[in-house]
Formats: C-alpha cells, structure tokens, sequence
C-alpha cells in the first residue's frame, strides 16, 4: 500500500475491522511513519437491467436512488432512511447472485419497502411505476393501502377517560371561562 504522505510502497497494519460492505484498515508507514486508513471492498459482478422494452442496461445505483427520493420529496423521511432503503435493495439484487435482473423485479422491491416507510411516498411511486391509466386505478391502490392500516382502537378491558357526556361537560366550562 503506498504511502499517501511520502509514497513507500510498504505499509504496516495496525488495526483491522469488518465494515459494512469490506474492511477498514489502519495503516502505518515504514519509512515515514505516517498513519493512514484504507477501505477494502469486494469489487462486485456486472448486473444489467432488462427494461420494459426487452433492453439491457448497467445497473446504476445512482438511478435507483434517484427515483426513490423523487417519490420522497418533501416527506418527513430522513435521507439516511432513503439511502438505507437503496442500500438494502442493491444488496438483494447482488445477493441473488444473477447477472440480469428485470426491472419490475426492482419496481416490486422498492414497493414493497416503501409501503413499510411512507404511504404517501409509495402511492406516488406507484403511480408512476405502475402507469396508472385512470383514477379508478389509483383509487384502488390507495385502498388497498388503506385496507393494511391498522386502526387505533382501546383495549376491550381499557375504559375511556371522559364519557361522551363529560366531555361536552368540560368542553362547556372551557367555553365559559373563556367569556
């Protein structure tokens, strides 16, 4: 490893650690004695793409990505959630270990993720993803989507805190004090 302050080509390990996706290792110079830190990643496999139109294309993490924060903006999602999302899916994809992979594959993916993380960020993928040609279309996603919300609803042995009766007591003393 060649040194990035005096440019020996001969490098000590001090310290090694498993990152994420390779190695991080901390480096001392033999000549000069500098420290530095290097990165080691496994260098992946092409992935290509078969588009819609039967067309092959490189896999760019970058597109991906892209679309996903299109679907985002302005969502109160912090981008670290977003790039973890694109993370994960890249990782499944490699793992599948194929070398092409159909771009509906990858739609149905993010999907499914999106759906856990932000309704509304899915539908606007979805609209999207799925070409949708009417309303009645989208209607039908949304309620679907609605359909696996769970709703909130008390305990069976949990009683409410006001009756119906006293809340419209309280709610006539606030109007009151207020005269």
């Amino acid at each position: 490893m060649k040194c990035p302050h005096c440019g020996y080509i001969d490098s000590r390990v001090l310290d090694s650690r498993d990152i994420a996706d390779g190695v991080r290792r901390r480096r001392q110079c033999l000549s000069c004695g500098g420290r530095f830190t290097t990165y080691e990643r496994i260098q992946k496999s092409d992935l290509y793409v078969i588009k819609k139109d039967k067309r092959r294309e490189l896999f760019d993490k970058g597109k991906l990505l892209s679309g996903i924060r299109k679907a985002f903006e302005k969502r109160p999602v912090a981008s670290h959630v977003i790039d973890k999302l694109a993370d994960d899916i890249e990782a499944e994809l490699y793992r599948q270990g194929k070398q092409e992979i159909s771009s509906s594959l990858i739609g149905d993916m993010v999907m499914a993720n999106m759906r856990n993380i932000d309704h509304i960020a899915y539908i606007r993928f979805a609209s999207v993803y799925r070409e949708f040609a009417d309303i009645t279309r989208l209607k039908q996603e949304v309620d679907n989507l609605a359909d696996g919300v769970p709703k909130i609803e008390l305990p069976s042995a949990q009683l409410p805190l006001l009756t119906d009766n006293g809340l419209e007591i309280v709610s006539k003393k606030g109007r009151e004090k207020r005269k």
